[in-house]
């Protein structure tokens, strides 16, 4: 079970754009994550007519390795590490600053 999943609310701890916050878009293998608006680079993109596609300069994001991000905790308004707790049957993820269930 992956501590960091696709659709949490992430903050970066380091790089260029730390202290940012996203939306975790998917998760790469099982170190890199695509964060929305993190590690925005710029791609020079050459013109394809066959494919309907215009040339010139995008931005795109690019992913981030799993141990520059941490969690979002919206009760303290700070990153927050992850966590595992066992309720019942179930094994859960939770927030080690507060200690709530992660909503995902």
């Amino acid at each position: 079970m992956a501590k960091i999943r696709k659709g949490d609310e992430v903050v970066v701890l380091t790089g260029k754009d730390k202290g940012k916050r996203g939306v975790v878009l998917a998760v790469r293998d099982d170190d890199r994550i695509l964060v929305e608006g993190i590690n925005q680079v710029k791609k020079h993109v050459r013109p394809n007519p066959m494919k309907g596609v215009e040339g010139g300069i995008i931005d795109k994001a690019m992913p981030i390795h799993v141990s520059n991000i941490s969690l979002f905790d919206p009760k303290t308004g700070k990153a927050s590490r992850a966590g595992f707790k066992i309720e019942g049957d179930k094994k859960v993820r939770i927030l080690r600053a507060t200690g709530e269930a992660v909503k995902a």
